[in-house]
């Protein structure tokens, strides 16, 4: 899947509220528990204030019958959108002669 072009991706932390936590009735804090992790740490996720690491990637996909590959991906596709909108263009390397 290609990246968008004039919007960013949309963060997991999102994807995990919208998709997965409010349809299931889940709260961040039921959810922190259920992970092994911080009720702050969740809800940093969902505000876009972090990211998905490979762990918490392991950790979701997990919990929600989903592939590791799901979350590590969602977490990619922001992260890379946001460094090529911030990359200066380099030249291509010339073989020296």
């Amino acid at each position: 899947m290609a990246l968008p072009k004039y919007r960013p991706p949309t963060h997991p932390g999102e994807i995990l509220k919208y998709e997965f936590m409010e349809p299931l009735g889940i709260t961040q804090t039921a959810l922190a528990q259920h992970l092994g992790c911080t009720r702050p740490a969740i809800n940093e996720i969902i505000n876009g204030k972090r990211g998905i690491t490979p762990e918490m990637a392991c950790k979701l996909a997990d919990a929600f019958g989903m592939s590791v590959e799901f979350w590590a991906g969602l977490q990619s596709d922001h992260d890379l959108w946001h460094a090529l909108k911030k990359h200066k263009h380099i030249p291509k390397v010339q073989a020296v002669a």
